[in-house]
């Protein structure tokens, strides 16, 4: 079974047991940007095969994180760890709970390394710091007030996947 690893997964000093192993450039960037050690840096470059996602793939990702709400707190690494896992069917490795919340909109496998998976899909929101007004897209000023808009869970449901069955 194929599992695509972020840059948590690598960076945790963990010893992954895993047979097939990928990442994307973005996610091998985001490690040489941190002082991998030697030893990572060989076990990348000998056990994990990177790839680029299909822009298909890439689309799919950013339009479930928009029905999440999670767009904007994805980085382009992120979406690409999940475009990938679309394109080879794989179950991804990470303790980010954004990405863990649209791999379970999109039905993808996940699991956390360090911390346990999330329990609740979140639907994200926007709401002025100032005057309270909610938005449903993000923005970074209230065209009301002028204050800082910050992100809130909008709602919450109970997820029901082999992903959540295994924290449990």
């Amino acid at each position: 079974m194929p599992f695509v690893l972020d840059a948590s997964a690598l960076l945790a000093g963990k010893d992954l047991l895993l047979e097939e192993m990928f990442c994307t450039p973005h996610v091998l960037e985001e490690v040489k940007g941190k002082d991998p050690t030697i030893q990572l840096m060989s076990m990348i470059e000998t056990r994990v095969e990177v790839r680029d996602p299909s822009d298909e793939s890439v689309t799919k990702v950013n339009e479930a994180a928009g029905r999440t709400g999670d767009a904007k707190r994805l980085s382009p690494a992120d979406v690409g760890v999940i475009a990938l896992a679309i394109d080879l069917d794989a179950t991804i490795i990470t303790d980010d709970y954004s990405i863990q919340n649209v791999a379970n909109e999109l039905g993808l496998d996940y699991s956390g390394l360090s911390f346990p998976d999330i329990k609740r899909k979140v639907e994200w929101g926007y709401r002025c710091v100032g005057c309270g007004k909610r938005f449903e897209e993000p923005m970074d000023e209230c065209p009301i007030c002028g204050s800082r808009i910050k992100t809130t869970p909008k709602s919450t449901s109970r997820i029901s996947s082999a992903s959540a069955d295994r924290s449990e």
